[in-house]
């Protein structure tokens, strides 16, 4: 019980720590808003086809797996 509760703590303190190292500062102006209009675009979409690709990879060669232990068993 106490393993499985350790590993949640570590899981959220990884994720929140992650949260806090990639966060960017906002600009320090008086008008309330933190973007600014020169803000560069962020590349977030840049490779989600190449990690769609893998994660169908990924389901495929479990789903097979399940179907051979199905047949094999």
């Amino acid at each position: 019980m106490k393993s499985n509760l350790l590993k949640y703590y570590i899981a959220a303190f990884y994720f929140c720590s992650t949260f806090v190292l990639f966060a960017q500062p906002g600009s320090g102006n008086d008008t309330g808003n933190l973007e600014g209009a020169d803000a560069p675009a962020a590349p977030i979409d840049a490779y989600v086809w190449i990690l769609a690709l893998v994660g169908l990879i990924f389901v495929f060669l479990k789903f097979r797996a399940i179907q051979n232990k199905k047949i094999q068993g």
